[in-house]
């Protein structure tokens, strides 16, 4: 969802908030294939997240690379800029179309499919000339929108127990496109048609809580592949009008309750209580949502943890691939103390952990976790242990286990698993663990470390 300033992304994060209204119709549309990781390259140039494909996407195993969107925007250094379309041309400060098919392919021949963050609830907040050279002005967009596309309430979103007011009036003051209007939908088909026809493998839909969930039905039927992975923004809140599960038979919906009850479990309560996280709490079903630590809003809001809060971040994300809910996505970003502040180098990335570029996704504790996500894919959880408070272990059936300690201090024990006797590795630092033919193992843990093994990793 775009966000102008810390305070409006305050202002709708207290606004977002609402018992779950069940959908009988829900899409079986978890990623497809074996490998259902994504890893969420924010504002990263084409040109380099072709690369990162190639160097590391790739070979750790990740099923997805999403990318920022590829529309021509507002000018502006913000990274809020990116979610104020004026075009649907591939013309923005990431890279031109050329750059665009070439990541596609890339990223391709890699083994590594893509989805692109699509903006289709609005465009712009005010005039002048796009990152393209399109001139435009708020509710007429030469060649694509005039102000008769547009929804009637040019006032924004105030009240978010109001489905009208949610559906019709300008997020952030973004002119909000009426998608229950024909032009409208075959125009948007049109440019994710367009997509598609680069290669492009799913899309996330912004703001969808924005738009008609039966907009969105008609819009994705009016694609060339109307069965393409579709992963939409629809942040629950208690109370509200608009409902998450509303939106599960387009796609996958993003969990965030997920995301801001990791960050208090982490930080102030025990990890014993994840046990049943999940449907357990009360979430959508796992084969409809899609679940992260952090995404490019909520690090910036605070409503969640992020790469300011060292092991409880780390841990969480390790927490995350490890348990069977949902499929992932990994924050991977740059540093920032301006909430505002656009992408370091206008998006290039020369290299990890230069220029501000954080890397999340090729951090050691979380890339290891990527094979293991794969090799335990389809298992139940197995073998969970707690110690009451903030040191937890869960098998993943017969082919992998976790253990996390959360706590202060070291802790040795001896853990119950259901795996085959053998050597296996310890992925988390590289070390080797031998299980006996009861399926036991001992290991040491130091404060704030975790361990992973899994079937078909024996060596390090």
């Amino acid at each position: 969802m775009a966000r102008r300033t810390l305070s409006v992304a305050l202002a709708l994060t207290a606004a977002s908030a609402a018992s779950i209204v069940m959908n009988p119709t829900v899409a079986a549309a978890s990623p497809p294939g074996t490998k259902d990781v994504t890893a969420v390259l924010f504002e990263w140039s084409y040109a380099s997240v072709a690369r990162e494909c190639t160097n590391t996407i790739g070979p750790a195993g990740y099923g997805y690379v999403q990318v920022s969107p590829p529309a021509e925007h507002i000018q502006g250094s913000q990274w809020w800029t990116s979610y104020q379309p004026v075009s649907y041309k591939i013309a923005g400060r990431l890279g031109d179309r050329t750059a665009f098919q070439n990541m596609v392919n890339t990223c391709h021949a890699a083994g590594v499919k893509v989805v692109t963050d699509t903006v289709i609830n609005h465009m712009s907040a005010g005039s002048g000339t796009g990152t393209g050279g399109s001139s435009y002005t708020k509710y007429n967009y030469p060649g694509l929108y005039s102000s008769a596309d547009f929804d009637d309430c040019t006032s924004q979103v105030t009240d978010y127990t109001d489905r009208w007011n949610v559906q019709h009036c300008e997020l952030v003051g973004l002119a909000d496109l009426d998608t229950g209007e024909e032009y409208v939908r075959k125009t948007i088909a049109g440019y994710m048609n367009d997509l598609l026809s680069l290669g492009v493998d799913g899309f996330r839909i912004d703001a969808a809580k924005h738009i008609p969930a039966e907009d969105l039905a008609n819009i994705k039927s009016r694609l060339t592949n109307p069965s393409v992975y579709w992963k939409q923004e629809v942040i629950y809140g208690s109370g509200e009008a608009v409902q998450p599960t509303e939106y599960t038979g387009n796609g996958d919906v993003q969990e965030f309750r997920y995301a801001y009850d990791l960050k208090r479990v982490f930080n102030s309560e025990n990890l014993a209580y994840l046990k049943n996280y999940g449907e357990g709490w009360g979430y959508m079903s796992s084969s409809v949502a899609g679940v992260f630590v952090d995404n490019h809003d909520t690090e910036r809001n605070g409503s969640t943890l992020n790469y300011k809060d060292g092991a409880n971040y780390t841990l969480a994300n390790v927490f995350m691939l490890a348990y069977p809910y949902g499929a992932p996505d990994i924050n991977s970003g740059y540093e920032w103390s301006d909430v505002d502040a656009g992408p370091p180098n206008g998006g290039t990335v020369n290299a990890c952990w230069q220029d501000g570029w954080k890397c999340q996704h090729a951090w050691p504790e979380i890339i290891r976790m990527v094979a293991f996500r794969n090799a335990t894919r389809g298992q139940a959880l197995t073998d969970w242990w707690d110690d009451g408070n903030d040191a937890i272990a869960f098998g993943r059936g017969s082919k992998g286990y976790v253990a996390i300690n959360h706590e202060t201090s070291t802790l040795t024990r001896t853990y119950q698993t259901s795996l085959a006797a053998g050597t296996y590795c310890n992925v988390q630092n590289n070390t080797t663990v031998t299980v006996n033919s009861s399926g036991q193992f001992t290991a040491t843990l130091g404060a704030n470390t975790a361990l992973a093994i899994y079937a078909g990793k024996s060596s390090c």
